[in-house]
């Protein structure tokens, strides 16, 4: 799959590849509202990686329903849609509004890391409890949530079982880590809004981990892996760690065929060890 806030909200990467050859795309995080996002500069490259204060701008659901959404679906995606609050009502008012979404609209990714202004923390997803508030606040979408988590976090088990057993049917583990850059002529920092989320490459160990720890705790839990894959044998390691699935997110600014290319490089290794499905890899590590 995509990963949210790397590939746009809907036809972006069309022109790259088919759609419908990957397993979704999953949108930017979008709001029951339209959100202006933060301050430029907004992103800016670090080794291994970037960093982003996006802000998550967007749109807002109505109008990603209503223009976006189609488009999607008229190039045979499969749709995971993200949404994100500052609020747990916010979330819920962009829950309800996927209610009527296209049946290819198959899952909403429920953006837990995300500033909260319900006085319990700085982000949604360092509370279990205001975590498990918000993925129940969201049930009336009307089908599976997946709970996206912060490794920012030493309570990251604690948040995952609370959020299942809130009505999370997965998990997608991770979101960016936090991080600050400073740029060398100015001496100021280097994105507009000052710290931001850094992704890539240099935070794949730290998002196996997670999958890892949390497949532990979890087992039964399905869970997408997310955080620098740029390869097949990037992609493996979730698989091993105990993901079901992965997405692929900050390579495809550099190519966005990326997606295909993890998984072109995927089949193969795996066809070298003779196994024939993604579910059979965790088996054989």
């Amino acid at each position: 799959m995509t990963a949210s806030g790397t590939a746009g909200y809907g036809t972006e990467f069309a022109p790259f590849f088919d759609l419908a050859t990957i397993g979704a795309v999953v949108t930017k995080s979008i709001a029951a509202y339209e959100w202006p996002g933060n301050p430029a500069p907004r992103v800016h490259p670090t080794p291994q990686g970037m960093i982003n204060a996006v802000g998550l701008q967007g749109p807002g659901v109505e109008s990603w329903l209503r223009v976006q959404a189609p488009r999607l679906v008229d190039a045979g995606a499969t749709i995971v849609c993200s949404i994100w609050g500052r609020s747990v009502d916010d979330y819920r008012r962009a829950a309800d509004l996927l209610a009527d979404a296209p049946s290819e609209v198959v899952a909403v990714e429920v953006n837990l890391s995300c500033p909260n202004l319900e006085g319990r923390g700085a982000i949604f997803a360092h509370d279990a409890d205001v975590s498990a508030e918000v993925v129940a606040a969201t049930a009336g979408c009307g089908r599976p949530r997946w709970a996206k988590l912060s490794a920012n976090t030493d309570r990251i088990v604690e948040v995952a079982a609370a959020v299942s057993e809130a009505g999370a049917e997965a998990l997608t583990l991770v979101n960016t880590l936090l991080g600050l850059v400073y740029d060398r002529a100015t001496w100021a920092p280097a994105l507009g809004n000052g710290g931001g989320g850094l992704s890539g490459r240099a935070i794949h160990p730290v998002a196996v981990r997670a999958v890892h720890d949390v497949h532990a705790a979890l087992p039964d839990v399905p869970i997408v892996g997310v955080g620098g894959v740029a390869s097949g044998w990037d992609a493996v390691e979730f698989l091993l760690a105990g993901a079901s699935a992965v997405q692929v997110g900050t390579a495809s600014f550099a190519d966005p065929r990326a997606c295909i290319t993890v998984r072109d490089e995927l089949h193969e290794i795996l066809a070298e060890r003779g196994i024939h499905r993604v579910s059979d890899v965790s088996a054989v590590g």
